[in-house]
């Protein structure tokens, strides 16, 4: 079955059909799967980027996941602003805004790491995250609409699986680039001029990884700019004020937004600490800088389950699945924190398996038949993402009161016992 659909090739005389969305665009499904790629990538990053800056700035972990904390909050201030951005220049011109906004955060680093000062690095996290939000609403309704609405789901997860292919290969190489140039001393040890200096010379791998992702992005966004004109049938419907909020009465859509917001708070607060997390003695008893390329298996986990997940959701219930990935995640964590060494280790990193599905699933029942109002639906769920702020930083206090990474995950189990509720109550087609 297509993913997308083809009409260059079609026998069929009348191809349309009562369910199609009135966008066609032959082979433009193929652009989205490079937004996917490159946003997930950076979004990543930032699990490489946290125990570096805590290193250098000698933070706790409350204080490192201010990293997490500012990048996801751009979703709560940009995601509706970003939703009539996008409905005002459309689809492909947003996707050009959107990346060159994630290009100047990006450049952002370069005087951040000069001047050595953490609250300028959570600045320029912050623009880049602004990008990324413009660009996530072009991305997940256009995947969307690019097709038929009964492959929706798989059709989504399928383009989510370049977004963890993003998220697998940015960590790998970001941890040779960053965390690979941690020195023998360390900035507990240092003080005035020695410190500042210090962190000037660490934090010069940081800057030079993101001006060669600045140098990627122009690319993508100058691709996207050629073939701007591409998209036909676009439509979307007029709203005021704060659009979409009105969207959060309905039931369905309501209890998928806030699962978004748990589902990334969850993601994200285990990929954030998972380096830590396995660099304890209890774990694996490594250096960060040794095993910090294990993040690429989290995602990686990710990434290959969302292509088998995009066969199965053709299959399946898509609520029943993600009702039996949440629980499969809940199972994994406990297992992680009871257990001890390789166990624990690879138990926890199997949980991105789990994740695979989730996001793209959760978003398609939750937005189905919102037909034109796709984009404020996804500038809502946009905003929901802000759960990568809100849950990270709790667990960093939770751990940082508690003394223990493992008890933390307390926080993360209680999100995916949520998750798998709906799964359950979304398990049957969504009413016209």
């Amino acid at each position: 079955m297509a993913l997308a659909p083809d009409v260059s090739s079609s026998t069929d005389p009348h191809p349309v059909e009562a369910e199609d969305t009135g966008i066609h665009a032959p082979g433009l499904n193929y652009f989205v799967f490079g937004l996917f790629f490159i946003f997930g990538g950076i979004t990543s990053l930032n699990d490489v980027l946290i125990p570096k800056l805590k290193e250098l700035f000698t933070l706790n972990y409350t204080q490192a996941m201010l990293v997490q904390f500012c990048f996801f909050t751009a979703y709560l201030v940009i995601g509706i602003p970003g939703a009539k951005l996008v409905k005002k220049l459309g689809y492909m011109r947003g996707a050009v805004a959107g990346l060159l906004t994630m290009m100047v955060g990006c450049l952002m680093f370069i005087p951040a790491s000069q001047n050595a000062t953490y609250w300028v690095f959570l600045l320029a996290l912050f623009v880049l995250a602004s990008g990324v939000v413009i660009v996530q609403v072009v991305a997940n309704p256009l995947i969307s609409l690019l097709g038929p609405q009964s492959t929706a789901h798989s059709r989504l997860t399928f383009a989510q699986a370049f977004n963890s292919l993003g998220t697998t290969v940015f960590p790998i190489v970001g941890s040779i680039v960053i965390l690979g140039t941690l020195a023998n001393v360390t900035a507990d040890q240092l003080s005035g001029a020695e410190l500042t200096a210090y962190r000037q010379a660490e934090s010069e791998a940081i800057w030079q990884g993101y001006l060669g992702v600045a140098i990627l992005i122009a690319l993508v966004a100058l691709a996207v700019w050629l073939f701007r004109n591409r998209l036909q049938g676009e439509k979307h419907e007029a709203s005021s004020g704060l659009a979409g909020l009105d969207l959060l009465k309905r039931g369905r859509f309501g209890y998928g937004a806030l699962c978004i917001f748990l589902y990334v708070g969850a993601e994200v607060s285990i990929g954030s600490i998972i380096i830590n997390y396995l660099a304890q003695d209890r774990v694996l008893g490594q250096p960060e800088s040794v095993i910090g390329w294990m993040i690429g298996l989290y995602w990686g986990g990710a990434m290959v389950g969302r292509f088998i997940g995009s066969y199965f959701l053709r299959i399946f219930s898509p609520g029943k699945i993600l009702a039996f990935n949440a629980l499969g995640s809940i199972a994994l964590i406990l297992i992680s924190t009871q257990t001890s060494g390789e166990v624990s280790a690879y138990s926890l990193l199997a949980v991105g398996l789990m994740n695979s599905i989730m996001f793209p699933t959760i978003f398609s029942l939750a937005c189905e038949k919102l037909g034109p109002r796709a984009a404020d639906g996804s500038g809502i769920i946009n905003v929901a993402i802000f759960g990568g702020a809100v849950v990270p930083l709790l667990y960093g206090v939770l751990a940082d009161t508690s003394g223990s990474l493992a008890f933390a995950m307390i926080l993360p189990i209680a999100c995916y016992a949520i998750i798998a509720g709906f799964g359950i109550f979304a398990r049957r087609p969504a009413a016209a």
